[in-house]
């Protein structure tokens, strides 16, 4: 797997924005109080950690590769 996972604020915006989730809603389903840790990570400021990773891979049934990889293209 790739080190570098500077793609994967933007790819998780893609996937928010596909599915018509805000960011609050987002936060929420993802165990975060507000939606400032959501946004942090799609604007590139915070990464995500593994966990997080994770439940994003399964909350929109993508494989984790496609979404910390940053050479491989969402499905």
């Amino acid at each position: 797997m790739n080190e570098q996972i500077d793609r994967f604020g933007e790819k998780l915006r893609t996937l928010r924005k596909q599915h018509k989730i805000t960011l609050k809603e987002l936060a929420r389903q993802t165990g975060y109080a507000t939606h400032t840790p959501i946004s942090d990570i799609e604007t590139g400021k915070k990464r995500p950690s593994l966990e997080f990773a994770v439940r994003i891979a399964s909350l929109f049934n993508i494989s984790l590769d496609s979404l910390v990889d940053d050479d491989l293209e969402l499905e």
